[in-house]
């Protein structure tokens, strides 16, 4: 055992180290080594194994607690609707259709059917929410929308695996019984853990706090992740809902970024060898024997899946949120991994069907992290300008010369406005994003709603008689589109760029940027600066 634990390390740390030479994302460095190991070591049925299977998920597990800790009771019912009407819509519409092609195409029976069909309405929590918390996308507007989709995909488990059971069971009694025991232990579970949560947890965490003994609090936060996950399991709900539930509870208090802080190790760790055991299950030979298969049904669930949660979103947001919310969930989900292989002990599905959808599944997890890390590039190129019900009240005229431009209107845009306004400089903004574009339009400002990345809108803003243009973007592709469309037109020289580090500034060395200001050593100048003043007034 222990060979094997120091092989899949070493293992996991090479291919990682490549991995981020190439700016892939070290989840498929954890899928890959656990297919390595699983061959090397003929390991393919440990990946059945009851004890592995729940350390496994005890990564997602802290995942949920660590993103329950981002959003409070007050946050999730202001996306009350993204989880309760877009998230079941989604689930709902997608096993539909999956429902009707397997029952009435397929020929398979009503209950298998059923399973497919919910099995493969559900995302990876563990992939996307990984992801969008390392990228802090998890805080924009496409983020939000996945975030809620994916609460109700883990809430929507519940009632699946109750389905489950309904299909193994015999006789009306079982069934209404059963219901009525789920529902009782859904009020009693969210009883114990608001009242936990609201009386009690905050005065605990200051008396283990007040021992100012590391130790104790690490120990503390660890008891309150598995505790509250092993409560929801008790009552027959997922590991994950209680701990996404105890999070939002300790997001209450004060203690909340240190908690935070104790619990990633762990996360990191555990989420590493969930993605390995998904790796395990990458079987080569089913691969070859139903590679048809496999090649069919897997563009067929993500074409789905993306028309499904684009025309959801779109109903209510913009093109892009939209495209970029529904391309990052395209793919199937770790519980539904789960779903399957209860379905197929339960006979409930045939083995042979029941192994192909479990590789269709990790097929596209392992796709899941480049598609994550090309969305924003996918989004520009691929989606249009969203004009929808947008009509520019301002216009640049001819004549207009000397004029700063300032392409965004998002917090570090409103600042540079402010700051433009104050020393009398005329300035025009660019805003491609419809909130945005709604609040300066309605603080009176001269605002053009636009793509800045397409030329034909940055010449109606004169910009060749600009005497500035201030780039307020802070998504570094987006960012290398609209400075290679700038620079077409100006050369560059008066383009005045924000990156955020070092690295950015060096992804734009070959645009040829004059004005680069990284923002880290700015503020780092600052705090300095302060600090010598500091040190001058109180040797006065």
């Amino acid at each position: 055992m222990l060979g094997i634990i120091v092989a899949a390390t070493s293992i996991a740390l090479f291919l990682n180290l490549i991995l981020k030479k190439v700016h892939l994302p070290t989840i498929i460095g954890y899928i890959l080594t656990g297919t390595i190991i699983a061959y090397a070591f003929n390991l393919h049925e440990a990946v059945n194994n009851h004890e592995l299977k729940e350390i496994a998920e005890f990564g997602v597990v802290f995942l949920m607690f660590t993103i329950g800790l981002e959003f409070s009771l007050n946050h999730l019912k202001k996306m009350k609707r993204e989880v309760f009407f877009t998230g079941s819509l989604q689930i709902i519409i997608t096993a539909l259709f999956v429902f009707l092609i397997s029952r009435f195409v397929l020929g398979f029976d009503t209950s298998t059917s059923l399973i497919i069909g919910t099995a493969l309405s559900l995302s990876s929590t563990a992939i996307v929410l990984k992801t969008f918390n390392e990228t802090k996308e998890i805080n924009k507007p496409y983020g939000r929308r996945v975030l809620g989709i994916l609460i109700m995909q883990d809430i929507a488990v519940i009632p699946i695996l109750l389905m489950i059971s309904f299909f193994s069971m015999t006789g009306e009694g079982s069934l209404v019984f059963t219901i009525g025991k789920t529902i009782l232990a859904a009020i009693v579970l969210l009883a114990l853990l608001y009242f936990s949560g609201k009386y009690l947890l905050e005065p605990f965490l200051r008396y283990v706090s007040a021992t100012r003994s590391d130790e104790l609090f690490v120990a503390s936060v660890l008891l309150l992740a598995v505790g509250s996950a092993y409560l929801a399991y008790y009552f027959g709900f997922s590991y994950s809902l209680g701990a996404f539930i105890a999070g939002m509870m300790i997001a209450e208090t004060k203690f909340k970024h240190q908690v935070e802080a104790d619990l990633i190790p762990f996360r990191n760790i555990l989420l590493g060898v969930f993605f390995i055991t998904v790796g395990m299950q990458i079987n080569f030979k089913i691969i070859a024997d139903y590679i048809l298969i496999i090649l069919v049904l897997l563009p067929l669930v993500m074409a789905l899946k993306f028309a499904v949660i684009y025309a959801l979103v779109r109903y209510e947001d913009n093109k892009r949120v939209a495209f970029k919310t529904a391309l990052s969930l395209i793919q199937i989900g770790e519980f539904s991994l789960a779903i399957l292989e209860l379905a197929r002990s339960q006979s409930l599905i045939d083995p042979t069907y029941s192994q192909i959808l479990i590789v269709t599944i990790v097929i596209s997890m392992i796709l899941t992290p480049i598609i994550l890390k090309n969305l924003s590039k996918a989004a520009a190129k691929l989606m249009p300008e969203d004009v929808m019900m947008i009509t520019n009240t301002h216009n640049v005229s001819e004549d207009t010369e000397n004029h700063v431009i300032v392409l965004g209107y998002g917090r570090f845009g409103q600042a540079i406005v402010k700051e433009l306004k104050n020393f009398g400089q005329n300035y025009v903004i660019l805003e491609h994003n419809v909130k945005f574009y709604q609040e300066g339009k309605d603080a009176g400002e001269p605002i053009i709603f636009g793509n800045a990345a397409q030329k034909h809108i940055l010449n109606s803003l004169n910009i060749t008689k600009a005497s500035a243009v201030i780039v307020a973007v802070n998504n570094p592709e987006i960012l290398h589109l609209i400075c290679e469309a700038v620079g077409d037109l100006t050369k560059n020289s008066k383009t005045i760029v924000n990156v955020t580090t070092e690295e950015e500034k060096a992804s734009l060395q070959n645009l040829h940027l004059e004005h680069i200001i990284v923002a880290t050593n700015q503020i780092a100048k600052a705090v300095v600066d302060e600090v010598l003043y500091c040190r001058l007034d109180n040797s006065k």
